[in-house]
């Protein structure tokens, strides 16, 4: 078992998520059990068998959803002691461009809404840096991006 850092708004979403699964898409499956179970002969119901299959998807996606829930610590967002830590919002300028992201863990990381994970490339190296340190992440080309850090919040 591994620690699991998640905001408060992604462990509240996780936990949405599996009352969904269990009470929603649980009545779902067993529904479609019932009636692929009402075809007869098992041994040859493809019904019976995309059922099954659909019922144990189901059952480990709860199962993974309750071990990041169980094991997860939460992500202080907006602390700044003035080095990059998972919560930590940071402009970084590479080029003639800057973007911010908020570190986060895995199970949040979303490029998309520059939330990224401490473990990426980018995240790794821009954990307990300073502002205005320079880090280099390689691509995945092979080149060298550097960044340079130019808030931390």
């Amino acid at each position: 078992m591994s620690e699991k850092y998640l905001t408060k708004d992604g462990l509240d979403k996780l936990k949405e998520e599996l009352e969904r699964l269990k009470k929603v898409e649980r009545v779902k499956v067993a529904k479609l059990l019932e009636e692929a179970i009402s075809f007869g002969d098992l041994s040859e119901n493809a019904a019976y068998d995309e059922a099954k299959e659909s019922q144990a998807l189901l059952e480990g996606k709860i199962v993974s959803i309750e071990d990041t829930i169980n094991n997860a610590v939460i992500i202080k967002e907006g602390k700044n002691n003035g080095w990059v830590e998972i919560g930590s919002k940071v402009t970084v300028k590479w080029k003639d461009r800057e973007d911010t992201y908020l570190i986060v863990g895995e199970e949040e990381s979303n490029p998309i809404e520059k939330r990224i994970s401490f473990k990426s490339p980018l995240g790794k190296a821009l954990l307990g840096k300073p502002k205005d340190a320079r880090v280099k992440v390689k691509t995945p080309s092979g080149d060298d991006i550097e960044y340079i850090i130019v808030s931390i919040e």
